[in-house]
């Protein structure tokens, strides 16, 4: 057989025409959004004043396993896409490990992540509604530096609340939005009343992304011909970030590439479901038994210490009931440098299929996240977001326990993004600084107190 290359490049050809949806495979649907006031499941029309016709069709799609990607969004896909499946084989000299690593890298883009997918999408079919203005949150910057690009190109006006702390850690995620043509104002503000009574209550908080969706959602919900648009947690987000998941596969097909164990970073779901949707839709089935293990943050240990229940998406509780893993809406993470992980919630296919089983999880402490992040940027040269470095941290681990048992594994990860707008957190860990921060059961007690007391009724 042919070495394998470093990289490997689809055609434009060979780019896949179709999302996944995930929901059309699974043996048990997560349970529907509920309405607030009802305590019924949401319909559509619930949802029209918040979101585009189009992706709220799409949320509420169960049947079509795959939906076709309008021909508008595969040309702007085709300025960035495809992205190159790499073989680390830098890292894994480096490690001495038997195991072969690879990782689907989504950086190549402007944005420097993944979230261009989604942005893309969404905004095609705000601008085919006839939308005016869009508005949205953002933690570390890059879903809403993708969002700006994609207004930009289709040539709409877009508010973005970002996150008090990473905008004051991320300055230049600040400029490359403004540049594309975004507004930024940080979150909490006094431009909202949801911002202003979370100010009077925590004068001093850094934000949270549950704090800027509420803002971001509360202007959409009162501005003529304007609409919210969200970069993770809901299941259209998912859909259209699966197009990460079937070019990987396409790859692995075209390279006979059968992965042993499927990594990547966890914050509200969307990199980390589009990576394994068909992956574990094939799982599903009993065509593969594969590993699969989502990393996120030990400051926010939603999967591994949150509570599997109906809370609400947002901090200021203007979304609709949501049963996923939680840490309850009223819990403000610590400012870590990992500001795109930094979320109370999970979406709700990524919190079903770990309530079923099919995959694992693992929380990861800030500086050891850096030791990974460290060592790949001197084997493979690219500087890795902290966020993607939490699935780099596991995959180096599963690659030394290859190195101690001597067993030949296929290891695959998503590198999500590049982390050249987190120079200030490399210069943390780089001088010692930087800490760490596992919240103690009293801190996510205080958390969990603020989950609803509902009792559903449909």
């Amino acid at each position: 057989m042919a070495r394998i290359p470093y990289k490997i490049y689809l055609s434009e050809d060979e780019m896949p025409k179709r999302w996944y949806n995930l929901k059309a495979v699974m043996k048990e649907l997560p349970t529907p959004f509920i309405h607030p006031a009802t305590l019924k499941p949401c319909t559509a029309e619930d949802l029209h004043p918040v979101f585009c016709k189009e992706l709220v069709d799409q949320e509420f799609n169960t049947t079509d396993q795959y939906i076709d990607i309008p021909e508008e969004i595969t040309e702007y896909y085709k300025t960035y896409r495809p992205s190159p499946l790499v073989r680390a084989y830098s890292l894994e000299k480096m490690l001495d490990t038997p195991a072969e690593i690879y990782y689907k890298f989504e950086g190549t883009n402007t944005s420097g992540s993944h979230k261009l997918n989604s942005a893309a999408a969404q905004v095609y079919y705000a601008k085919k509604q006839g939308l005016t203005s869009l508005t949205t949150e953002t933690g570390a910057g890059q879903w809403g530096t993708a969002l700006s690009m994609a207004c930009a190109y289709f040539n709409i006006p877009l508010k973005v609340y970002m996150v008090k702390i990473s905008s004051q850690q991320k300055p230049y995620r600040k400029a490359v939005i403004e540049t594309y043509g975004g507004k930024v104002i940080p979150s909490p503000s006094d431009t909202t009343e949801i911002g202003r009574k979370i100010l009077a209550e925590n004068p001093g908080t850094g934000g949270s992304l549950g704090c800027a969706i509420s803002e971001a959602m509360e202007v959409a919900l009162k501005t003529e011909n304007c609409r919210y648009v969200l970069g993770s947690v809901l299941d259209h987000v998912l859909l259209h970030q699966s197009i990460i998941g079937e070019e990987t596969r396409i790859a692995c097909e075209k390279y006979d590439i059968n992965p042993d164990i499927l990594i990547g970073c966890v914050g509200g779901g969307s990199n980390f479901g589009g990576l394994i949707a068909p992956f574990v839709g094939d799982k599903i089935a009993g065509k593969n038994n594969m590993r699969i293990i989502a990393v996120e943050p030990a400051s926010c240990p939603t999967l591994t210490r949150g509570k599997y229940a109906f809370d609400f998406g947002d901090t200021g509780k203007m979304t609709p009931l949501i049963r996923m893993y939680t840490l309850g809406s009223g819990f403000i993470p610590s400012p870590n440098h990992s500001g795109g992980l930094r979320y109370h919630g999970m979406s709700p296919i990524v919190s079903k299929l770990y309530h079923d089983g099919y995959f694992e999880a693992r929380a990861e402490e800030q500086s050891k996240i850096f030791d990974a992040a460290t060592m790949f940027s001197r084997s493979e040269g690219i500087l890795p977001a902290p966020e993607s470095s939490h699935a780099l941290k596991v995959a180096i681990d599963e690659a030394l326990r290859c190195k101690e048992s001597g067993e030949k594994k296929t290891i695959l990860f998503g590198l999500t993004g590049t982390g050249y707008f987190d120079l200030a957190a490399y210069m943390s860990y780089n001088d010692g600084t930087m800490t760490d921060y596992i919240p103690s059961d009293t801190d996510l007690e205080k958390g969990f107190a603020s989950l609803p007391e509902v009792q559903v009724r449909f």
